[in-house]
């Protein structure tokens, strides 16, 4: 009540101005950050009454403890701030770019003897930037291709001090600035094509490059002549690669996204000329139950402030959130206007098409990379776990458990099976919690591992017990993994001890700094980000909150219908249960006429018009 209270003070001092606001958990961890036209009405919506949230919002509402906020002059200061925040402190219920840092760019360095090269640093003001770009194995594909057709210099030596020309002089990959072989002006040339070459303007480069060679032919410069014959060729066989059928013109990106459970797949277009030059997809984390307009505004804020070229147009599957403000910022940037555009009809709507099916055809194929190498990285997961745990040989069967409810309602708890490092959904197992009033996940965790091990008691007290999932219940983890710390681990073995099952190893992985809690262990293991256990840890604590949110969201749907039906007078279970087979859902019976629910068994003419006035 105490937090209750301080929150709706909090809210009430707030002013009515554009801004920030930054909401808290216990710990005093950001685990949202938004923005605001109006920071006092938009904060305090959340604060109404859950009936009026979302799943999603109502989980994050029951989780703050605390709010921060920041006034600014304008909405589109807001944006760019929000952006900031959620960059650098990447808040659980914000949509967050997936890998954003390290990205690789390809950037023209400054200074009289530019070079191009691969950095995965973006520092505004030195150099010129493209992309970022998702393969970096694509990127440097690209230099080399480049410095074939326009050699430049690839070292970071004193020009000045350097005596001879290397080896890249010999193989015609560098004109040798550095002993003077190449004049500043022929030299800068190639950097300009180079640049026109990554802009997509290839057919302006293969007009210079034309021009250049009636020029050495009619100079009798017949080996220059024959060089830039050659370079001609190789780009035109780039063009021809290039040239996907289509008619839109001029210069934009096209972005589409699907749907992948928490995460999405997004897809963008390169286009320039009427070309399709190129394409990157990312992966965007916390999509589940946000509405499409609030991911593309997610995406396009987050993706276009590291992005050091905007196109002047972006088309678009939704239009976002907030349009307006992101086009007079993205305007901002470039220097000149940018439009959002979801295209209706003609070449731009088949290229939308082309997008979106390349989206799909890319996340079926990160799934399949994902099945194919996810065995090797298990197994090396099992391997290292095995030797961190200090365990006599890799654990084979691993269950994951965690908890799901708000604020104790509908409370419900889960239990994953991964064997062998990978999952076993024939075993995943899920409880309702029956005897913990309120919201106490310890306990509710003690509950969930008592019973669970309970059903294994039981079978080894009486090993004749019939039945299929009897049998199941007998098999025994090599390891337990409980999402949470101290708390959640204490629980747990208190549970083990009274079913006789205290020898089974048990950890739990916290989710602020993937911490890994040992019982009886005061300081937590952290492993590095790319260790291959703390991966696999990941995959199980993860796949164990999905399928607990998952019986929870079943839970809470049903919960929804029978509250909406049954508040009606006169409908009970049983003509509750009548309607929803008829009609499949409330949404169902409130577009049905009074006539067609008559027709349900159990439902008069009077109660019929009764529930279309109640619903």
């Amino acid at each position: 009540m105490a937090i209750a209270q301080l929150l709706e003070e909090q809210v009430r001092c707030l002013p009515a101005a554009p801004g920030v606001y930054i909401y808290k958990d216990e710990k005093g961890r950001i685990i949202y950050v938004g923005k605001a036209v109006n920071l006092k009405n938009r904060v305090r919506s959340y604060f109404r009454g859950t009936g009026r949230l979302d799943e999603k919002t109502e989980m994050l509402v029951a989780e703050v403890r605390d709010l921060e906020y920041f006034v600014v002059p304008s909405e589109q200061d807001a944006l760019i701030l929000e952006l900031n925040l959620i960059k650098r402190h990447r808040p659980d219920y914000n949509i967050r770019l997936k890998d954003d840092k390290g990205l690789p760019y390809l950037r023209v360095t400054p200074g009289d003897w530019p070079k191009l090269e691969v950095t995965r640093r973006y520092v505004e003001g030195q150099g010129r930037y493209f992309g970022p770009f998702t393969d970096s194995r694509s990127v440097h594909a690209v230099v080399d291709l480049l410095r074939k057709i326009f050699p430049f210099r690839s070292c970071s030596l004193d020009l000045k001090k350097v005596k001879r020309p290397c080896l890249e002089y010999d193989m015609h990959r560098c004109p040798a600035p550095c002993t003077g072989r190449v004049a500043a002006e022929d030299y800068r040339r190639n950097i300009n094509q180079a640049v026109l070459f990554l802009e997509g303007r290839l057919e302006k480069v293969v007009r210079n490059l034309k021009s250049e060679m009636a020029a050495a032919s009619d100079n009798m410069e017949f080996e220059r002549a024959a060089d830039l014959r050659d370079r001609i060729r190789d780009i035109e066989q780039v063009i021809a690669a290039q040239r996907i059928a289509t008619k839109v013109k001029g210069e934009l990106d096209a972005v589409a996204y699907v749907q992948n459970g928490d995460e999405s797949f997004v897809m963008v277009f390169f286009v320039r000329e009427g070309k399709i030059i190129g394409r990157e997809h990312f992966f965007l984390r916390g999509t589940s139950g946000q509405p499409p307009s609030q991911v593309m505004s997610s995406f396009v804020g987050q993706f276009y402030s590291n992005s050091p070229h905007l196109p002047p147009l972006i088309l678009i599957e939704h239009n976002p959130d907030d349009k307006e403000v992101l086009e007079a910022w993205l305007s901002t940037k470039r220097g000149t206007k940018v439009e959002i555009v979801v295209p209706q009809r003609g070449p731009r709507v088949e290229l939308m098409k082309l997008v979106t099916e390349n989206a799909r055809k890319g996340l079926e194929q990160h799934k399949i990379k994902r099945l194919l190498t996810g065995a090797e990285d298990s197994r090396a997961g099992l391997e290292e776990l095995a030797k961190v745990l200090g365990l006599s040989k890799p654990p084979h069967r691993i269950e994951g458990y965690d908890i799901s409810n708000i604020q104790g309602k509908l409370a419900v708890g889960s239990m994953v099976v991964f064997t062998g490092g990978r999952p076993d959904s024939k075993n995943y197992r899920r409880f309702r919690i029956k005897m913990v009033p309120g919201a106490d996940d310890f306990a509710m965790m003690k509950e969930v591992i008592g019973r669970r091990f309970a059903h294994a008691k039981a079978h080894k007290d009486k090993p004749d017990l019939e039945g299929e999932a009897e049998t199941k219940w007998a098999a025994l983890p090599d390891l337990i993994l409980i999402d949470g710390g101290k708390g959640q681990i204490s629980a747990a073995v208190g549970a083990l001890r009274e079913k006789g099952a205290e020898n089974i190893p048990i950890i739990g992985l916290a989710k602020e700094r993937e911490e890994i809690f040992l019982p009886e262990h005061s300081a937590p293991i952290i492993l590095e980000e790319r260790s291959a256990a703390r991966r696999l840890l990941q995959r199980i604590r993860d796949e164990a909150h999905r399928f607990a949110l998952g019986y929870h969201t079943n839970l809470r749907q049903k919960s929804a219908i029978a509250s909406q039906l049954e508040a009606i007078p006169g409908i009970g279970p049983a003509r509750r249960r009548s309607l929803i087979k008829k009609f499949g859902s409330v949404h169902g019976v409130r577009s049905a006429t009074a006539d067609q629910i008559v027709e349900t068994q159990g439902i008069t003419p009077q109660l019929a018009r009764l529930i279309k006035e109640s619903l």
